[in-house]
């Protein structure tokens, strides 16, 4: 009997990535849990966006590779990586006055060959993507007339209708005030849970990754440095290391979580501020 562990579907190998200057990712390897959601965190221009994006096919490293079962990701075709890789970008754009129904079809793009068009099968995907994401009701409103909040969802509704096991979601609550953040992570895990899919994040709120994420990956200057359950990962050395931020970590009483609570930025408990010297020495100037 073979116990060796099942390689995982996705990860990187000693990847390097820059945009034609220095490195922003800097041999980084790391492989993706199957079956659990995994949340990138880490300062802004640490390269969170610059990792997901290459993973997704989207970017080229400049060494090493990214494989997706086991197969280096950048030597198949797009489509090929379509049918088992869906990614939701950042700020993904569509044109003026789609249709919901008509972004959510374009999930089915992938799988379309010239021989075999739209079928009943594809129309049963997308049906079930809309329910899945409680945006039937949305389906003959134009995009751009809809709330952040249900724009959000008909977008991880088209990547649901590509009918993958790997979801790859940068900033999935980016401009989303926190009632549709938490909608939308609620859904997120709704669709790992009960549909098993593999979720990738980039989040920048720390509690909500805390709250929504099986394993967290903190990366800092390019590379990963540390990785783990919420309760191992998020500590007050960790959080002053990485992020400069003084905060206490505390469990949350209904689930046992963590919650970061800041009490200040340790860049600036240990910077003096440019006027203290100035208030020092008014302080010591006689009142008229």
């Amino acid at each position: 009997m073979n116990d060796a562990p099942t390689p995982a579907r996705l990860h990187a190998d000693a990847v390097t990535v820059g945009y034609g200057g220095e490195p922003v990712v800097r041999d980084l390897s790391l492989a993706i849990a199957d079956g659990r959601v995994t949340t990138i965190v880490g300062p802004n221009g640490c390269g969170k966006s610059t990792l997901l994006r290459t993973m997704a096919r989207l970017l080229r490293p400049t060494s090493g590779r990214v494989l997706l079962d086991g197969e280096p990701v950048h030597d198949a075709s797009t489509k090929e990586v379509a049918r088992r890789m869906a990614l939701l970008p950042q700020s993904p754009i569509a044109p003026d006055g789609l249709l919901v129904r008509d972004l959510v079809g374009r999930g089915r793009h992938p799988h379309q060959r010239w021989f075999s068009q739209w079928s009943a099968g594809d129309e049963a995907i997308v049906e079930a993507a809309l329910e899945m994401t409680d945006t039937s009701d949305l389906r003959d409103r134009a995009l751009d007339q809809l709330s952040g909040g249900q724009r959000q969802r008909a977008w991880i509704a088209m990547t649901l209708a590509q009918d993958t096991e790997l979801l790859l979601l940068d900033e999935p609550t980016t401009y989303l005030d926190l009632a549709h953040q938490v909608e939308v992570l609620d859904l997120v895990t709704r669709l790992n849970r009960e549909r098993h899919r593999t979720v990738v994040m980039v989040l920048h709120d720390l509690n909500l990754a805390a709250r929504y994420s099986d394993v967290i990956v903190v990366m800092k200057d390019g590379v990963v440095v540390c990785e783990g359950d919420p309760t191992t990962v998020f500590t007050p050395a960790m959080l002053a290391e990485t992020f400069g931020l003084e905060a206490d970590v505390l469990p949350d009483p209904r689930t046992g979580l963590p919650i970061v609570v800041p009490t200040s930025s340790a860049a600036a408990a240990a910077a003096p501020h440019p006027d203290d010297a100035r208030l020092r020495e008014l302080a010591h100037v006689p009142h008229p």
